[in-house]
């Protein structure tokens, strides 16, 4: 019995991995004639057939009504409400106490973990299922087949400027897989900065992350992009730092920052 129990944890803790997309990188991926999708800009989502997990396994404590009509089978994709306005939709997901405010959320579906079939084959899934029981709160993610390279690029750029994340690009002919490949890549723009380095952040005597005064006054906590190595050794105060990110809060701090490299002086 007690073995049952430990292989029961695996599964599930094997089942949270999913899929992960690798960088696009144009030198290395040829993406002709693959499905290219919005990649929208939410907090993840795992349907086992009963409850919403995050991406790291945690549970999603969704209203029974918004759940009330979603299929017995597994999904994999975003909550979301519109572009721009992930501080919204990470407060109303994350709440442990849900609120009416959950009426704003869609779950936009870009996968059908474990099922049959090439990508196509387990979308067609989730579309019979809606197309039987219509759901206001499910949607389908649309697919688009690229063209090439220039098509990609195109997409790419008519989405940021709508305020879009990126773009997720996947190989259609494959059979569903666990954890990271080359056969989904995402495909984003980002800018970088400098900041001056005014403190360190500590958790449990590990460091955790810099914080970071802009030229504008702002401060914020930049905690990407550092190696192991340079975790135990981390920029000291008062250096400038490189970082890169994707747009801005409300509050005008830099979001998904990550760190790039120590400003030499010059």
């Amino acid at each position: 019995m007690r073995y049952f129990f430990l292989l029961i944890i695996i599964i599930n803790l094997y089942s949270m991995e999913l899929q992960k997309p690798k960088v696009y990188d144009k030198q290395k991926h040829e993406i002709k004639n693959w499905l290219m999708s919005e990649k929208l800009d939410g907090i993840r989502a795992y349907w086992d057939g009963k409850d919403l997990y995050t991406k790291n396994g945690n549970k999603i404590y969704a209203p029974i009504w918004f759940l009330k009509d979603f299929p017995k089978f597994g999904l994999d994709g975003e909550l979301w409400t519109k572009r721009d306005d992930f501080e919204n939709i990470q407060n109303i997901v994350l709440d442990k106490t849900p609120s009416l405010k959950w009426k704003e959320i869609t779950y936009n579906i870009f996968e059908v973990p474990n099922a049959k079939g090439n990508f196509e084959e387990r979308l067609l899934i989730i579309k019979n299922y809606l197309d039987k029981n219509p759901n206001n709160y499910i949607k389908i993610i649309p697919q688009i087949i690229c063209k090439n390279q220039e098509h990609l690029e195109r997409y790419l750029e008519e989405l940021i400027n709508k305020k879009a994340e990126g773009i997720i690009i996947k190989n259609p002919n494959i059979n569903y897989f666990y954890g990271r490949s080359d056969e989904i890549l995402k495909v984003k723009k980002f800018q970088d900065d400098e900041g001056l380095v005014i403190g360190h952040n500590y958790k449990d005597k590990k460091f955790k992350s810099l914080k970071i005064k802009l030229e504008n006054k702002v401060v914020f906590n930049l905690g990407g992009g550092f190696s192991d190595k340079e975790r135990l050794n981390p920029p000291k105060i008062g250096d400038i730092v490189t970082f890169k990110y994707y747009g801005f809060t409300k509050n005008d701090k830099p979001k998904f920052a990550s760190f790039l490299r120590v400003k030499k002086e010059e």
